[in-house]
């Protein structure tokens, strides 16, 4: 299987099976979204949405985050991991949208990087989410199932996976491809021990040819 072959048969199979593929983040508005996204890193998103409903009711918007100071948000956060950084980063944030835009979350990938917390990752994810941008978040989850796949050759980077994926998804689809590989490899692609035995994809998947290959000579042998 070519690797033009193996980026359709991945896709064909999403769209049919997935067609909806959203976020599993709770929010309401591109504000919400964002504090959930720098909220999630190195967390889980069920951890986030049990977390985030509190923080939505007290701090709604740009201004009364801005507003509020870190022992105030901190017991908020004190749940979620790092929540020192964390506490510091979202209410610096706050501060720089209320003061460069307006209160108003940008929705350019070079503007959300220079707020404080916001990486290319959590860039490319409030572009892709709330503009359906044709951006790739590459977290740990897409990361590794791209290469499991073979959808990347040799990505030694975020960055580099993440050139590699734009480069042979078809635009219209990237933001929603973020998520088939996040949900692919929070549910089944797991990182201990794949699910191959259930996973719609393991025909056009290298990892798992790797592995029926090298259980078929042992069991020859």
């Amino acid at each position: 299987m070519t690797r033009l072959e193996r980026y359709a048969c991945v896709i064909s199979y999403f769209e049919e099976h997935l067609p909806i593929a959203q976020t599993e983040l709770k929010y309401q508005d591109p504000f919400q979204l964002l504090v959930s996204v720098i909220l999630s890193a190195q967390c889980t998103d069920k951890r986030v949405n049990l977390t985030t409903p509190a923080i939505f009711r007290d701090f709604p918007d740009t201004g009364s985050m801005a507003s509020t100071d870190f022992d105030t948000l901190f017991p908020y956060i004190k749940s979620i991991s790092y929540p020192n950084s964390k506490t510091r980063h979202l209410i610096a944030m706050a501060k720089m949208l209320q003061n460069d835009f307006a209160g108003v979350v940008p929705m350019n990938i070079e503007d959300l990087m220079k707020l404080p917390g916001v990486g290319r990752k959590t860039a490319n994810v409030i572009t892709s989410v709330i503009a359906q941008q044709p951006n790739m978040a590459v977290d740990t989850h897409v990361y590794r199932v791209a290469a499991r796949i073979g959808l990347t050759l040799k990505a030694k980077t975020p960055l580099a996976a993440e050139k590699q994926l734009v480069q042979y998804i078809p635009k219209p689809l990237i933001h929603k491809a973020h998520h088939w590989l996040i949900l692919h490899g929070r549910y089944i692609c797991i990182a201990r021990k794949p699910k191959c035995d259930i996973c719609g994809i393991s025909h056009c998947c290298k990892y798992f040819k790797k592995e029926y290959e090298q259980k078929k000579s042992k069991q020859k042998n």
